[in-house]
């Protein structure tokens, strides 16, 4: 009996980390194989207004993880009489995938928040792995895009410089990868709240 092959659709996933926030940003591209199978495919996610997370991966992993988070999210609040912070929803992800390493969900992600004591950034892989950054990204396109934050990401950026990084990035990202591309997401989260952008790429007869 042959296996079952797994075709994991493309990404690129970007976050940085601002000085007065956090930047999150991701294509809309889904594919299966060399098919584009969806134009608009949500993979940039608020968790809370103070969360957000950026996916790569099987489209179904990623969207029951993100329901299971703004779950837990909630039920936090309701216990505590506090939001929950970006670092302890972090742990509590890298928690649940590890539980999960027998029958892993196939998705790479970023966390990005604002806290109370500062804007904090993750990058998770799909055992758990939990490691802090200045900027995370993943998917594809995540060659692609690593190469402009090396070059142009400094510590003192503020959400403004950050969201024109994260374009950046990914738009030089979906001109090479054929797996990324069709728009860009973007969620920008300050201590005011998060607010949430989206540019339309028309490219090559998209």
């Amino acid at each position: 009996m042959s296996e079952q092959q797994i075709m994991v659709p493309g990404a690129v996933g970007v976050a940085i980390k601002c000085k007065d926030g956090v930047v999150l940003g991701n294509d809309r591209r889904a594919t299966w194989g060399y098919t584009v199978t969806n134009k608009s495919t949500q993979k940039v996610f608020k968790i809370t207004e103070y969360i957000g997370l950026a996916a790569y991966g099987l489209i179904g992993d990623f969207q029951i993880l993100v329901r299971i988070l703004r779950a837990q999210a909630n039920l936090y609040e309701l216990e505590t009489g506090e939001r929950i912070s970006t670092k302890s929803m972090g742990k509590m992800v890298s928690n649940y995938l590890y539980s999960r390493k027998m029958a892993p969900l196939y998705t790479n992600l970023v966390i990005a928040g604002m806290d109370k004591d500062g804007p904090i950034l993750y990058t998770l892989d799909a055992l758990g792995s939990l490691m802090e950054d200045d900027y995370g990204t993943a998917g594809t396109g995540m060659l692609l895009s690593i190469g402009i934050l090396e070059a142009d990401y400094k510590k003192d950026i503020t959400v403004a410089q950050g969201e024109k990084l994260v374009e950046k990035a990914i738009r030089n990202s979906i001109k090479r990868d054929a797996m990324t591309g069709n728009g860009i997401d973007l969620l920008t989260i300050t201590a005011e709240g998060s607010k949430e952008k989206f540019f339309e790429i028309k490219e090559m007869g998209e």
